[in-house]
């Protein structure tokens, strides 16, 4: 097992460590600046972790919670989502935690009672924590990581409940607003979380590609059983190899059917390249993903 989160490890590049360490300073600075002065929620775990946070003692802070929270989730899905997505991960969340702790507790930045940039105004903090905190996580998805455990919870437990990953989420954020609902009494910034939850969905579609839904990818190459071995290796998952033929040149290929989450896209296509520059890939759109299986008698 160590050996294989060293291998993940050294296949990470630097630039991805450099851009999530900037996607959970965003992160950060959106949560802790606009939302949590005025106790508007994030969507997910961390929606969670603040409404953990204002309710427990004060020495069980934001920051605590996000990594209680987070990192149990990313560890569990490590046989779904590989050794390096789940480094990359847990990264990007202690940096969250980090620089959130460090904002409200050692800088000299006040933001006990209100928004230092946005005052009480609780549509200008909605928007704008959304789209902070939205620049962040669609960073941090881009880079080979994730900012919310929730997303994982999605990837692994939305098939079983024949629910497509987007709606799982939604779900999970509904339950935990009409929750906060309950729990502080008013409905107010429940209502007006609603708004960042939209706000950052929009940025992280606008920064991400296919958000809400995995991609059916298409390799047609002529090194089928080294792209196959490699991608089986990295996901630890199946694919289906077709039977292909050139139409200009009639020369024979195969054609790999691999379904990837969000997660996955980047390393697929650079283990493809890898392997094959002359590979051709296509995506498509994926709303739900099904497996009958069939009793043989």
């Amino acid at each position: 097992m160590m050996q294989k989160f060293l291998q993940a490890f050294r296949s990470i590049k630097l630039i991805n460590f450099l851009m999530l360490t900037v996607a959970g300073v965003i992160n950060a600075f959106g949560v802790t600046l606009f939302l949590t002065p005025v106790e508007l929620y994030d969507s997910g775990i961390s929606g969670t972790a603040m409404l953990l946070s204002q309710i427990t003692p004060p020495e069980l802070s934001l920051s605590v919670f996000l990594m209680l929270l987070n990192v149990p989730l990313f560890l569990y899905g490590l046989k779904k989502q590989g050794g390096a997505f789940t480094i990359c991960a847990i990264y990007t969340v202690i940096v969250y935690s980090v620089m959130a702790w460090l904002i409200t507790d050692i800088l000299p930045i006040d933001v006990s009672i209100a928004s230092p940039l946005a005052g009480t105004d609780l549509l200008l903090c909605a928007l704008f924590g959304g789209i902070i905190s939205g620049t962040g996580s669609g960073l941090a998805i881009r880079y080979g990581g994730a900012m919310d455990g929730i997303e994982v919870m999605a990837v692994i437990f939305a098939k079983k409940m024949g629910l497509s990953v987007g709606s799982f989420v939604m779900v999970y954020n509904v339950v935990l607003y009409v929750i906060c609902g309950f729990v502080i009494q008013s409905w107010i910034l429940p209502l007006y979380s609603i708004v960042t939850y939209y706000a950052a969905l929009k940025t992280v579609d606008f920064i991400v590609d296919g958000l809400e839904r995995s991609k059916a990818a298409f390799i047609v190459t002529s090194h089928s059983d080294e792209i196959c071995n490699a991608l089986q290796n990295e996901f630890s998952c199946g694919m289906t190899i077709i039977d292909a033929k050139g139409g200009y040149s009639g020369m024979d290929r195969k054609m790999i059917y691999f379904v990837v989450n969000r997660f996955q896209i980047m390393k697929m296509k650079e283990i493809v390249q890898k392997i094959d520059p002359l590979a051709y890939i296509t995506l498509n759109e994926v709303a739900d993903i099904f497996s009958v299986n069939q009793d043989k008698n």
